[in-house]
Formats: structure tokens, C-alpha cells, sequence
């Protein structure tokens, strides 16, 4: 089984190619430049190197959020292009859970965390001893709200991801002896987990066409968000305004009855 997995829901970049149960080859890059600058430069050269052609694929699994809305969309738009163009299945994996399967074999509970800005996270909870086992699906959550279900628990945890990145003394703080952190080679998102997964979900049967799939956002778009607020905002004081016009228009018919 050949998977080429896509990596982009974050500030990392990275592609993988996954054969037979070994990374054949995976480029990752965590800088700041637009994924699509990178991501089809960096499948070319990955495939060039390995002297392997794309039509040999069975399938393309990509990283389907959560995550940023701009990385997603850009990552869904590489995966989809190329599973059109090469007649190819979609395999969505979800970008915690592929975090946490980079993880595997640990014993401990693990909690990806990225970064949602205003002290929100992305997150999840998860085994992965012997198998990926969700105990939290993916959610968005106040990092502190967090921290106070995972000391509640009571168990070791080991955190990943950029939603680690700023608060490791907060979390320390908060978790004490409780807590762990990934080192450098497995704290950020990674494509041959994304791939590795991957191929666990084409197994069993999780495949999708290039034209059905679609991101998980979880939540909607700052832009978005904000477009609705400045609407409610101005809603709001159309029935001000209106409130304050009805208030008058009442005055005045009194003033007239009363005459």
C-alpha cells in the first residue's frame, strides 16, 4: 500500500510517502512561508528523489483539521487537485489524531494542543499504546478550562503542538508532576503520521473522493466571526435607534392628547 500524506493545518509544512509499512520519505519544513509556496515543490522533489511516480499511489490521505483556515483550505486544495488528476481516493485524517499517533506506543495520556488564539486551543485526548483510542474527540477549548479537566483526571500526560508553545510554564504550573512535553522530533505535525494513519483508515474501508472532501474547521473563520458580530452590532442599534424614534413619536402624541 503506497499513501503520500499532506501536512498543512498548522505553521508546518510537510508531505510523506508511505509504502509497504515504511517512510519511504517525508519533507517537512516549519517556516514562515504560505504552504502554497511549498507543498507542491516539496511532493516534485520528495518523488524525484525516491524515482517514484504518483500514478503508482493508492491513495492520498491529507491533514483535515482542525487547525488554520488558510493551511487547510490550501492542504484540501493540493490533495483534492492531485486526487482529480491522478484519479486517486482521498483519506481524511484528522490533524489531532494524526498528532497523537506520532506518539505511538507511549503510555501515557496524550493532549495535542494547537494554538486558536485568545487562550483557546484545539485539542484532543488520546491512548496510543497499542491503537489510537479517542477519549476526547477534537474540540476548541479555553487552555485553562483544559489544564483543570486534565489535573481533575489525575493522570500523566505528555502535551505537543505550537498550543504547548508559551504556556509550558502555566501548564507546569498547573499540572505539576502530571506533565510532560514531546521533544523537537515529535512535538509539531508530521506527514508520514499523517500517512501512517492514513493507511490504517484506506484499510478499513475510510476513503473518500477528491470531490467530497471538505476541511473541519470546527469553528468558523475570524473574518467570519467578525462580519457576524459587526451585523449584531449594527442590528443592535437599528433597534436602538428605532426605540429611541418610538419613544419620541409616544412623547408627542401624549403631549398632543393632553391638549
Amino acid at each position: 500500500m503506497k499513501i503520500l500524506g499532506i501536512e498543512s493545518a498548522s505553521m508546518t509544512a510537510s508531505v510523506a510517502l508511505v509504502a509497504e509499512g515504511i517512510t519511504m520519505g517525508e519533507y517537512t519544513v516549519d517556516f514562515k512561508k504560505t504552504h502554497s509556496q511549498t507543498l507542491l515543490p516539496m511532493i516534485h522533489e520528495m518523488v524525484r528523489m525516491l524515482e517514484f511516480d504518483l500514478k503508482d499511489l493508492d491513495g492520498i490521505a491529507v491533514s483535515g483539521g482542525p487547525g488554520s483556515f488558510t493551511g487547510l483550505r490550501i492542504g484540501s486544495a493540493t490533495a483534492k487537485g492531485l486526487g482529480l488528476a491522478l484519479d486517486k481516493p482521498l483519506i481524511h485524517v484528522p490533524t489531532l489524531d494524526a498528532m497523537a499517533y506520532g506518539m505511538y506506543g507511549a503510555s501515557s495520556l496524550l493532549c495535542p494542543m494547537m494554538d486558536a488564539r485568545r487562550n483557546q486551543v484545539y485539542t484532543g485526548l488520546y491512548y496510543c499504546k497499542d491503537k489510537l483510542e479517542a477519549v476526547w474527540e477534537s474540540c476548541s477549548m479555553d487552555r485553562n478550562v483544559l489544564l483543570e479537566k486534565l489535573r481533575e483526571r489525575g493522570e500523566s500526560v505528555i502535551f505537543l503542538g505550537d498550543g504547548t508553545q508559551g504556556h509550558e510554564e502555566a501548564i507546569r504550573e498547573q499540572m505539576g508532576m502530571l506533565c510532560q512535553f514531546a521533544p523537537a522530533h515529535l512535538n509539531r505535525q508530521r506527514a508520514a503520521a499523517v500517512a501512517a494513519l492514513g493507511a490504517v483508515y484506506f484499510a478499513a474501508g475510510k476513503i473518500e473522493t477528491a470531490m467530497e472532501h471538505i476541511p473541519n474547521y470546527l469553528r468558523k473563520a475570524q473574518a467570519e466571526r467578525e462580519l457576524e458580530e459587526a451585523k449584531r452590532q449594527g442590528k443592535m442599534q437599528e433597534l436602538a435607534a428605532g426605540h429611541s424614534v418610538g419613544t419620541g413619536e409616544d412623547k408627542q402624541n401624549v403631549s398632543e392628547g393632553s391638549r
